[in-house]
């Protein structure tokens, strides 16, 4: 049966091509950018903020979600209009994406009713799991299974290698990261960043693997002392991060803190780390690349710019 799919979330996009579902595809989230073969698809939603500073952000969404409003848009009468067979979307950041409330409210109003994929990953095996569930729901298990089973042996070759330093040194210490998700006010990487960058032989002190992001104090991110600075906000791409990065080397206490690390480096954080999707794989590579001094693990174009 010829499916009807619209997905409503970026790392849901990236799935439904990678296993071969994008002909498929009748309409995209306005996040949904890759792969750049979708981008010619209607779009359902639209952001109510608008992005400025990391600082006026944060004030825009608190206000939002405190009032109980959702931050997006859902364009109502086309997405009926579309007659879709399957939604994927998510239910695990209102920050991020539309909200599942709205997509369940519209769905259950139509005929026949199109079958809601609820995408809600916390860890890298989630993210996994969320490539079978994918392709179940639209009818692609067989290449599902056959592109888990290549990123999960990339994933493999990334601990081999941080088990073989390990046992190489038996002085081995492993680098202290800080992972900024949000610059102001701090948010580290929660979820499945910190576990990634266990994964790849580093530690993330200031929020362990599987807890989600939480706001955090200068000092709390000093306390660390970390040896890596990696500045990846939330939604930016590299021009408005290194505005960020601008804007945080103006304070002392950062100054400080990249002075004293022996590494500084700013992801594309639209593209990489936030999207819960099979390019978290890629990620886990470029942190065995930087923690490492392993280039050959460096993958392909990836949008990054070494500071320090």
């Amino acid at each position: 049966m010829h499916q009807r799919i619209i997905s409503l979330l970026p790392s849901a996009a990236e799935i439904i091509c990678l296993v071969g579902g994008q002909p498929e595809m009748v309409a995209r989230s306005h996040e949904d950018d890759f792969p750049s073969t979708i981008q010619h698809l209607p779009i359902l939603t639209e952001a109510k903020t608008r992005f400025t500073t990391s600082a006026d952000v944060d004030r825009q969404v608190s206000e939002a979600l405190s009032q109980g409003n959702s931050l997006y848009n859902l364009d109502v009468d086309q997405l009926k209009a579309l007659q879709p067979s399957v939604i994927v979307t998510q239910d695990l950041c209102n920050v991020c994406s539309i909200d599942l409330v709205s997509v369940q409210r519209v769905a259950s109003k139509m005929d026949p009713k199109p079958e809601i994929v609820t995408l809600n990953p916390t860890s890298v095996a989630e993210v996994m799991e969320s490539i079978t569930t994918v392709g179940t729901a639209i009818g692609h298990a067989g290449e599902a299974a056959k592109v888990r089973t290549e990123l999960e042996g990339r994933i493999q070759k990334c601990k081999d290698v941080a088990a073989k330093a390990k046992k190489d040194n038996p002085d081995y210490k492993p680098k202290k990261v800080m992972f900024f998700e949000w610059t102001d006010p701090i948010y580290p990487a929660g979820h499945w960043t910190p576990e990634m960058i266990e994964m790849a032989g580093g530690v993330h002190p200031i929020n362990p693997p599987g807890i989600p992001s939480k706001r955090v104090s200068v000092e709390s991110v000093v306390a660390t002392d970390p040896d890596v600075l990696i500045i990846c906000p939330c939604g930016l791409d590299m021009s408005a991060t290194r505005k960020e990065y601008d804007i945080l080397m103006e304070k002392e206490w950062f100054r400080d803190l990249a002075s004293k690390a022996t590494t500084v480096a700013l992801v594309d954080g639209n593209q990489m780390f936030n999207r819960s999707g099979p390019r978290l794989v890629e990620c886990t590579e470029w942190l065995v690349m930087l923690l490492h001094d392993r280039p050959d693990f460096e993958p392909v174009d990836f949008p990054w710019e070494r500071v320090k």
